[in-house]
C-alpha cells in the first residue's frame, strides 16, 4: 500500500514528510498533477461490477495503481501544463477538462486525505473560516468585508485607536513586472486612507489587536503543536512573514479552551491537518486571524520534527 504525495517538484515541506516515510520503509509515490497530460497519463474504469475507480497513474518513471493508495498527502500541486502548441480557447477547454478529469479521478480515491482538496478549498475561504472559528468558540477580531468605502471608513473609525489591519482575502497578487505572484503583507489603515478604489473588489478590514506575540498552532489529527512567534522588527510586528530573520520562536502550551475550539474547527471542516495563526494580547487572550489548511510548518525549528513524525504516522496508519 502506497502513500501518494501530490505536490510540485520543489516542495521542502513535502520533502520532510517523504524523508520520514522513507526512513520507515513506507512506499511513497510522489507526483505533480501539473505533469498531466504531457508527461503523466491516467486510465481508470468503473462499471456495474465495480464500486470505485480501478486503474493507474503512469508517470515518466513508474506507475501507481489507484487501488494501492492507502492515503494521500495533498500539498501544493502545480496547474496542468498543456502542449505548447495549444492556445486560446482550446487551451482553456483542455485545462478545464484536465482539472475535472484528472482532479476528479484522484479526488474520488476512497482513502485518508491530508487534506482532501475540496475541504482545503472551503477552509481557505476567510469568510467561511472566521465564521466557523467563532462558532467553535474561538475569539476572532471584529472584521468587515466590503467594497463600500463609506462602510469601511465608518468601521475603522469606530475601532479603538481608529486603526484597522488591512489583509488580502487571498495570499498573492500579480507582480507589476511579470505574472509571478507576490505576497501582500498586512498593513495598518486609518479612515482617511480609504478611498473610492475600495469599490473595485472585496476588501477585508480587521480590528487591530495590540499583540504581545503571535502563535502558530499546527493540528495533525488530534495532536496540537504550538509555538510563540516574537517579532524583532517593525515589519514583522505588522506581519511576521515580512521579516523571518528577525523572529524568535518559543514552544508554548495550548490553553484548554483554545484546544477545544481547534478540535471543533477541524471536525467542522473535516481536516486532518491545519495551521492556525493567533494573535495573543498582553492580557493573554488569543485571537484567531488565519486558517491555513495547507500551511507550512518547517520554518519553526522546535516543533518541526514532531509535526513531521505526526504527519508520517497519520499517512502510514491511514486511520481518519
Amino acid at each position: 500500500m502506497t502513500v501518494l504525495v501530490l505536490t510540485r517538484p520543489t516542495d521542502a515541506t513535502a520533502d520532510l514528510v517523504i524523508a520520514e516515510l522513507n526512513e520507515r520503509s513506507v512506499p511513497v509515490h510522489r507526483l505533480d498533477p501539473g505533469d498531466f497530460p504531457e508527461s503523466l497519463s491516467m486510465a481508470a474504469r468503473i462499471g456495474p461490477d465495480r464500486t470505485s475507480w480501478e486503474g493507474a497513474l503512469r508517470g515518466q518513471h513508474r506507475d501507481v495503481s489507484l487501488t494501492d493508495v492507502r492515503s494521500v498527502y495533498y500539498r501544493r500541486p502545480a496547474a496542468h501544463r498543456l502542449h505548447p502548441d495549444m492556445s486560446g480557447q482550446d487551451a482553456r477547454w483542455a485545462a478545464a477538462e484536465a482539472r475535472v478529469g484528472f482532479g476528479g479521478l484522484v479526488a474520488a480515491l476512497p482513502c485518508l486525505w491530508a487534506n482532501h482538496p475540496q475541504r482545503n478549498a472551503l477552509a481557505a475561504l476567510p469568510p467561511v473560516a472566521l465564521a466557523a472559528a467563532a462558532r467553535s468558540g474561538l475569539s476572532v477580531p471584529r472584521t468587515l468585508i466590503t467594497n463600500d468605502p463609506a462602510e469601511a471608513r465608518e468601521f475603522v473609525a469606530a475601532l479603538p485607536g481608529r486603526v484597522a489591519a488591512y489583509k488580502a482575502l487571498g495570499t498573492t497578487h500579480p507582480s507589476d513586472h511579470d505574472d509571478r505572484p507576490q505576497a501582500l503583507w498586512t498593513t495598518q489603515v486609518q479612515p482617511g486612507e480609504i478611498d473610492d478604489s475600495v469599490r473595485r473588489t472585496a476588501h477585508q478590514f480587521q480590528e487591530w489587536v495590540d499583540k504581545a506575540y503571535e502563535v502558530r498552532l499546527t493540528a495533525v489529527g488530534h495532536q496540537l503543536f504550538a509555538a510563540e512567534i516574537h517579532a524583532g522588527s517593525d515589519a514583522s510586528r505588522l506581519d511576521f512573514r515580512a521579516d523571518y530573520d528577525s523572529l524568535i520562536y518559543k514552544p508554548c502550551e495550548v490553553p484548554e479552551r483554545i484546544a477545544r475550539g481547534v478540535h471543533m474547527l477541524t471536525l467542522m471542516f473535516g481536516l486532518q491537518y491545519v495551521a492556525l495563526d493567533f494573535l495573543v494580547n498582553p492580557q493573554g487572550r488569543w485571537y484567531l486571524i488565519d486558517v491555513n489548511p495547507n500551511g507550512q510548518w518547517g520554518f519553526i525549528p522546535d516543533p518541526r520534527t514532531p509535526i513531521t513524525r505526526a504527519l508520517a504516522d497519520l499517512l502510514e496508519r491511514a486511520h481518519p
